[in-house]
Protein backbone atom coordinates (compact mmCIF):
# COMPACT_ATOMS: atom_id res chain seq x y z
CA UNK A 1 0.00 0.00 0.00
CA UNK A 2 1.34 3.64 -1.21
CA UNK A 3 1.93 5.22 2.03
CA UNK A 4 1.81 9.47 2.72
CA UNK A 5 3.66 10.17 5.48
CA UNK A 6 1.03 12.30 7.73
CA UNK A 7 -2.08 9.86 6.49
CA UNK A 8 -3.49 7.87 8.97
CA UNK A 9 -4.07 3.94 6.88
CA UNK A 10 -7.73 4.35 7.25
CA UNK A 11 -7.13 7.79 5.36
CA UNK A 12 -4.99 6.01 2.80
CA UNK A 13 -7.46 3.21 2.32
CA UNK A 14 -9.97 5.43 1.83
CA UNK A 15 -8.46 7.69 -1.16
CA UNK A 16 -7.23 4.81 -2.60
CA UNK A 17 -10.74 3.52 -3.02
CA UNK A 18 -12.46 6.75 -3.66
CA UNK A 19 -10.02 7.48 -6.31
CA UNK A 20 -11.31 4.02 -8.13
CA UNK A 21 -14.44 5.10 -7.81
CA UNK A 22 -13.59 8.60 -9.48
CA UNK A 23 -12.12 7.02 -11.90
CA UNK A 24 -14.52 4.46 -13.14
CA UNK A 25 -12.20 1.22 -12.24
CA UNK A 26 -14.99 0.42 -9.77
CA UNK A 27 -18.33 1.33 -11.44
CA UNK A 28 -21.57 2.87 -10.14
CA UNK A 29 -23.49 0.13 -8.38
CA UNK A 30 -20.45 -2.28 -8.25
CA UNK A 31 -19.80 -4.10 -5.40
CA UNK A 32 -16.46 -3.14 -3.47
CA UNK A 33 -13.58 -6.13 -2.62
CA UNK A 34 -14.89 -7.81 0.13
CA UNK A 35 -12.94 -7.46 3.80
CA UNK A 36 -10.63 -10.37 2.95
CA UNK A 37 -9.70 -8.91 -0.43
CA UNK A 38 -8.99 -5.39 0.86
CA UNK A 39 -6.94 -6.89 3.88
CA UNK A 40 -5.03 -9.19 1.71
CA UNK A 41 -4.79 -6.15 -1.47
CA UNK A 42 -3.38 -3.23 1.04
CA UNK A 43 -1.93 -5.12 4.38
CA UNK A 44 -4.36 -3.80 6.36
CA UNK A 45 -6.22 -4.65 9.55
CA UNK A 46 -9.70 -5.75 9.52
CA UNK A 47 -10.39 -2.59 11.99
CA UNK A 48 -8.90 -0.43 8.96
CA UNK A 49 -11.17 -1.73 6.41
CA UNK A 50 -14.40 -1.01 8.36
CA UNK A 51 -13.24 2.45 9.17
CA UNK A 52 -12.69 3.30 5.75
CA UNK A 53 -15.86 1.51 4.53
CA UNK A 54 -18.16 3.93 7.41
CA UNK A 55 -16.20 6.79 6.14
CA UNK A 56 -16.98 6.07 2.26
CA UNK A 57 -20.53 5.09 3.20
CA UNK A 58 -20.70 8.84 5.40
CA UNK A 59 -19.24 10.89 2.55
CA UNK A 60 -22.33 9.16 0.29
CA UNK A 61 -20.05 7.14 -2.37
CA UNK A 62 -21.22 3.84 -0.80
CA UNK A 63 -23.82 1.85 0.86
CA UNK A 64 -24.04 -1.27 2.41
CA UNK A 65 -26.11 -4.14 3.02
CA UNK A 66 -26.00 -6.80 5.56
CA UNK A 67 -24.29 -9.71 4.53
CA UNK A 68 -23.77 -8.98 0.85
CA UNK A 69 -21.36 -6.60 1.01
CA UNK A 70 -20.68 -2.68 0.48
CA UNK A 71 -21.63 -1.04 -3.13
CA UNK A 72 -20.42 2.13 -5.03
CA UNK A 73 -23.38 5.04 -4.91
CA UNK A 74 -22.18 7.61 -6.67
CA UNK A 75 -18.98 9.45 -8.75
CA UNK A 76 -18.20 12.16 -6.59
CA UNK A 77 -15.51 13.62 -4.61
CA UNK A 78 -15.48 13.45 -0.77
CA UNK A 79 -17.42 15.70 0.67
CA UNK A 80 -15.64 17.98 3.92
CA UNK A 81 -16.26 16.22 6.93
CA UNK A 82 -18.29 17.35 9.64
CA UNK A 83 -19.95 15.28 12.73
CA UNK A 84 -23.58 13.77 11.93
CA UNK A 85 -25.75 13.16 13.98
CA UNK A 86 -25.91 9.45 14.19
CA UNK A 87 -21.69 10.07 14.80
CA UNK A 88 -21.95 12.75 17.69
CA UNK A 89 -24.61 9.72 19.37
CA UNK A 90 -21.53 7.35 19.01
CA UNK A 91 -19.01 10.08 20.24
CA UNK A 92 -21.30 11.01 23.40
CA UNK A 93 -21.93 6.95 24.38
CA UNK A 94 -17.93 6.89 24.15
CA UNK A 95 -17.47 10.11 26.36
CA UNK A 96 -19.87 8.35 29.16
CA UNK A 97 -17.97 5.04 28.91
CA UNK A 98 -14.58 6.94 29.66
CA UNK A 99 -16.83 8.42 32.97
CA UNK A 100 -17.22 4.77 33.86
CA UNK A 101 -13.66 3.82 32.91
CA UNK A 102 -12.30 6.24 35.15
CA UNK A 103 -13.51 5.27 38.05
CA UNK A 104 -13.33 1.51 37.58
CA UNK A 105 -9.87 1.68 36.24
CA UNK A 106 -8.18 4.21 38.44
CA UNK A 107 -9.02 2.24 41.74
CA UNK A 108 -8.33 -1.21 39.68
CA UNK A 109 -4.33 0.59 39.00
CA UNK A 110 -4.25 1.70 42.92
CA UNK A 111 -4.83 -2.48 43.73
CA UNK A 112 -2.38 -3.45 41.41
CA UNK A 113 0.06 -1.49 42.51
CA UNK A 114 -0.16 -3.18 45.93
CA UNK A 115 -0.60 -6.64 44.65
CA UNK A 116 1.32 -7.01 41.30
CA UNK A 117 3.95 -9.82 41.02
CA UNK A 118 6.84 -9.57 38.90
CA UNK A 119 4.88 -11.57 35.48
CA UNK A 120 1.78 -9.17 36.01
CA UNK A 121 4.64 -6.26 35.87
CA UNK A 122 6.10 -8.29 32.44
CA UNK A 123 2.55 -8.43 30.90
CA UNK A 124 1.94 -4.53 31.46
CA UNK A 125 5.50 -3.64 29.95
CA UNK A 126 5.14 -6.24 27.09
CA UNK A 127 1.52 -4.34 26.09
CA UNK A 128 3.69 -0.91 25.99
CA UNK A 129 6.51 -2.74 23.71
CA UNK A 130 3.55 -4.10 21.48
CA UNK A 131 1.81 -0.96 21.33
CA UNK A 132 5.41 0.85 20.45
CA UNK A 133 6.16 -1.72 17.76
CA UNK A 134 2.70 -1.36 15.92
CA UNK A 135 3.05 2.19 16.13
CA UNK A 136 6.31 2.49 14.68
CA UNK A 137 4.95 0.11 11.77
CA UNK A 138 1.74 1.91 11.19
CA UNK A 139 -0.40 -1.67 12.26
CA UNK A 140 -3.24 -2.08 14.51
CA UNK A 141 -2.66 -0.90 18.19
CA UNK A 142 -6.19 -1.73 19.78
CA UNK A 143 -5.44 -5.00 20.83
CA UNK A 144 -2.07 -3.74 22.46
CA UNK A 145 -4.10 -1.36 24.17
CA UNK A 146 -6.36 -3.69 24.94
CA UNK A 147 -3.87 -5.67 26.85
CA UNK A 148 -2.54 -3.24 28.67
CA UNK A 149 -5.62 -2.86 30.41
CA UNK A 150 -6.53 -6.18 30.75
CA UNK A 151 -3.22 -6.55 32.23
CA UNK A 152 -3.79 -4.17 35.15
CA UNK A 153 -7.26 -5.04 36.02
CA UNK A 154 -5.46 -9.13 36.35
CA UNK A 155 -2.94 -7.54 38.28
CA UNK A 156 -5.42 -5.99 40.92
CA UNK A 157 -5.94 -10.01 41.98
CA UNK A 158 -10.11 -9.03 41.90
CA UNK A 159 -11.74 -11.17 39.24
CA UNK A 160 -14.70 -8.32 39.19
CA UNK A 161 -12.50 -5.95 37.40
CA UNK A 162 -11.11 -8.06 35.02
CA UNK A 163 -14.93 -9.43 34.18
CA UNK A 164 -16.08 -5.92 33.70
CA UNK A 165 -13.15 -5.21 31.72
CA UNK A 166 -13.45 -8.13 29.20
CA UNK A 167 -17.53 -7.11 29.42
CA UNK A 168 -16.90 -4.01 28.02
CA UNK A 169 -14.02 -4.76 26.18
CA UNK A 170 -13.20 -3.13 23.22
CA UNK A 171 -16.36 -0.75 22.96
CA UNK A 172 -14.50 1.76 25.41
CA UNK A 173 -11.09 2.02 23.22
CA UNK A 174 -11.96 5.33 21.32
CA UNK A 175 -10.79 4.64 18.42
CA UNK A 176 -11.80 1.07 18.45
CA UNK A 177 -15.80 3.23 17.83
CA UNK A 178 -14.76 6.88 15.98
CA UNK A 179 -13.34 7.37 12.55
CA UNK A 180 -9.49 8.03 12.65
CA UNK A 181 -9.75 11.78 11.57
CA UNK A 182 -11.56 12.40 14.95
CA UNK A 183 -8.37 12.90 16.31
CA UNK A 184 -7.30 15.66 13.40
CA UNK A 185 -4.99 17.90 16.04
CA UNK A 186 -2.76 15.27 15.97
CA UNK A 187 -1.57 12.91 13.02
CA UNK A 188 -2.60 9.10 14.79
CA UNK A 189 0.71 8.22 15.51
CA UNK A 190 1.17 10.90 17.40
CA UNK A 191 -1.62 10.45 19.28
CA UNK A 192 -0.92 6.75 20.05
CA UNK A 193 2.61 7.98 21.43
CA UNK A 194 0.92 9.99 23.30
CA UNK A 195 -0.91 7.41 24.79
CA UNK A 196 1.39 5.11 25.43
CA UNK A 197 3.69 7.73 27.05
CA UNK A 198 1.12 7.91 29.70
CA UNK A 199 0.42 4.04 29.25
CA UNK A 200 4.05 3.66 30.84
CA UNK A 201 3.71 6.29 33.32
CA UNK A 202 1.38 3.94 34.72
CA UNK A 203 3.72 1.07 34.26
CA UNK A 204 5.81 2.88 36.50
CA UNK A 205 3.67 3.65 39.31
CA UNK A 206 2.61 -0.02 39.42
CA UNK A 207 6.57 -1.66 39.10
CA UNK A 208 7.00 1.35 42.51
CA UNK A 209 4.35 -0.08 43.94
CA UNK A 210 3.02 3.40 44.08
CA UNK A 211 -0.62 3.11 45.24
CA UNK A 212 -1.81 6.63 45.11
CA UNK A 213 0.33 7.61 41.72
CA UNK A 214 -0.99 4.73 40.18
CA UNK A 215 -4.30 5.74 40.78
CA UNK A 216 -3.41 9.43 39.63
CA UNK A 217 -1.64 8.35 36.18
CA UNK A 218 -4.37 6.31 35.17
CA UNK A 219 -7.11 8.82 36.40
CA UNK A 220 -4.89 11.25 34.39
CA UNK A 221 -4.69 8.82 31.29
CA UNK A 222 -8.29 8.22 31.25
CA UNK A 223 -9.42 11.86 32.08
CA UNK A 224 -7.00 12.93 28.72
CA UNK A 225 -9.23 11.17 26.38
CA UNK A 226 -12.46 11.94 27.48
CA UNK A 227 -11.75 15.67 27.59
CA UNK A 228 -10.21 15.62 23.74
CA UNK A 229 -13.21 13.75 22.67
CA UNK A 230 -15.41 16.43 24.86
CA UNK A 231 -13.18 19.31 22.92
CA UNK A 232 -14.70 17.59 19.63
CA UNK A 233 -18.30 17.43 20.81
CA UNK A 234 -20.80 20.83 19.52
CA UNK A 235 -22.96 22.83 22.12
CA UNK A 236 -26.47 21.81 20.75
CA UNK A 237 -28.82 24.79 21.22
Amino acid sequence: MNTRRRETLTAQLVRQVADRIKSGEFARGARLPTEKEMIDEFGVSRTVVREAIANLRAGGMVSTQQGVGAFVVQNTPLPAFRIAEEDLSVLEEVVKGLELRIAVESEAAALAAQRRNESDIVAIESACDSMADAIKTGSDSIEADLNFHRAIARASRNDHFVNIFNYLGEVLIPRARLQSHRFEEFTLSEYLQRINSEHRQVLFAIRRGDTDGARATMRMHLSGSRDRLQQTIPVRR
